[in-house]
């Protein structure tokens, strides 16, 4: 149910230098998500009133991801004052006048920070009745956070930054985690006085909690459980620390709902994929996107699956595939490669060194090694002999391919597009096959064999071959 008294206000404005990247830092991706859509996905779980994302950075591009993310979501653009106190002060303009609830303010970097912490960190606020709470952590290195100071009885009394610690402060542990709830008065009240006479000219919103201390207001420092759980990611080496710890929750809770996955450090699995019991993952498998696979399937090793569908009980071995639907039962490598428009019917085959493209594979049928099938139709029980090339484009445009049910292709045959071939119908080895094969024929295109006795000792006289040749001869008149 709507809390009716509650906005969260997400900050996203920032640059992201440290990622030293062209797409802006909150649109990289964890588990196949942007950084941000996971503080979005948390910012939603609280099922708020409003939710207000602040940008300014790429405006247009995390403003459309945003909008694709959460369409709910409120956007407005942080002007050419700096700071998080700026942010907030614009994000809160978004929200209606009468607006008296709480505010939790997030950042967007922040994508591990879950909304089972969120919503303690506001029960710990509400039962209090102050006018801020701070989310804080225990880091075993603090250096570069502003620390939670507190007072001989163990109440908050301040944030000071670490360029004003003194050598004491500089020895907490507790840290300002930049998530933070307010009352929504005591915080409209307060930040119109904050300046940004600092020696970054920013609108610092730490600066609030002090004004709220200097009024005699209640704030308090709630402590996370685990301090991951508060990581922001500024860099790429925070990104990849991040991706690892979150694929391993996502890992652990596929194996509890019945997964068998040989090497968690190795199989990678994005939040968005289904996975059935009863499932092997193998060393190596990436399982991408919305990726679905049904009971009793073998994936891997070595695979990667992206946005795919994987009936029950099929097999993927050290293959690549995107936007392809492998059937029950059916298998594929290893290393075939799936492209987008694939689909393999059940119980057939797609075999070692296959490459697939916008072709469907009937029930049954056999595409088993060494070939390339773009832009083809095959019907059910059919089996594609080695070699064997759909010839789909005439350097203007693709052309179909139609194969029908219970038809045997020789080996190293290539099907030049637009063609068809009937039900039944055989196709010889080497053939190329340019007209339609009409259903029970035998098409053919191989030339009569010549043999030229005595070429070699006539045109390579003296070489290993001719000697060979003359030597195998004399073996056959004895």
């Amino acid at each position: 149910m709507t809390d009716q008294n509650l906005a969260v206000i997400v900050l996203a404005a920032g640059q992201g230098t440290r990622m030293k990247s062209a797409r802006p830092k909150i649109l990289h991706t964890l588990a196949g998500i942007p950084i941000v859509g996971h503080v979005l996905a948390t910012a939603r779980e609280l099922d708020p009133a409003h939710i207000v994302v602040v940008v300014r950075h790429e405006r247009d591009a995390v403003a459309a991801a945003i909008i694709e993310l959460l369409p709910e979501a409120v956007i407005v653009d942080q002007d050419d004052i700096p700071g998080t106190g700026r942010a907030v002060e614009v994000g809160i303009g978004a929200l209606p006048s009468n607006f008296a609830g709480d505010i939790v303010v997030v950042s967007g970097d922040v994508p591990l920070l879950d909304a089972g912490t969120l919503s303690g960190l506001l029960d710990a606020h509400r039962a209090a009745e102050g006018a801020a709470t701070v989310l804080s952590a225990v880091f075993d290195d603090a250096s570069g956070y502003g620390r939670i100071v507190r007072s001989a009885e163990g109440s908050f009394d301040r944030i000071v930054e670490q360029k004003d610690a003194t050598a004491a402060e500089l020895r907490i542990a507790e840290i300002n985690s930049g998530t933070y709830v307010f009352r929504s008065e005591a915080l409209r009240t307060q930040l119109p006085a904050v300046g940004s006479h600092n020696s970054q000219g920013e609108k610092y919103l730490t600066d609030v909690i002090g004004l709220l201390r200097t009024t005699g207001s209640e704030v308090i420092a709630v402590p996370v459980s685990e301090s991951w759980i508060v990581g922001g990611i500024n860099d790429r080496v925070q990104l990849a620390d991040a991706a690892r710890r979150l694929n391993a929750m996502i890992v652990r809770g596929w194996q509890l709902a019945g997964v068998t996955v040989h090497d968690p450090d190795t199989t990678w699995i994005d939040l968005a994929a289904t996975i059935g019991e009863d499932v092997e993952l193998l060393p190596g498998t990436m399982v991408l996107g919305p990726t679905v696979i049904e009971r009793g399937a073998i994936i891997g090793p070595d695979t990667s699956l992206d946005a795919c569908e994987v009936g029950a009980g099929a097999t993927v071995r050290r293959s690549d595939a995107t936007l392809a639907v492998i059937g029950a039962g059916a298998s594929v490598g290893p290393f075939a490669y799936l492209r987008p428009g694939t689909y393999l019917g059940e119980n057939g085959k797609i075999g070692t060194f296959v490459e697939t493209k916008n072709s469907k594979i009937g029930a049954g049928s056999k595409v088993p090694h060494l070939s390339y099938i773009g832009d083809t139709t095959i019907g059910e029980h059919t089996n594609i002999g080695a070699g064997a090339i759909t010839a789909n484009y005439d350097d203007l445009a693709k052309h179909p391919t139609t194969i029908g049910s219970h038809v045997h292709s020789g080996s190293h045959n290539v099907f030049v597009a637009p063609v068809r071939i009937g039900d039944g119908a055989k196709t010889g080895a080497g053939t190329v096959v340019r007209k339609d094969v009409p259903a029970g024929a035998l098409a053919i295109t191989v030339a009569p064999q010549r043999n030229m006795t005595g070429w070699v000792e006539a045109n390579r006289s003296g070489t290993e071959s001719a000697k060979a040749a003359a030597a195998s001869e004399s073996t056959d008149e004895a």
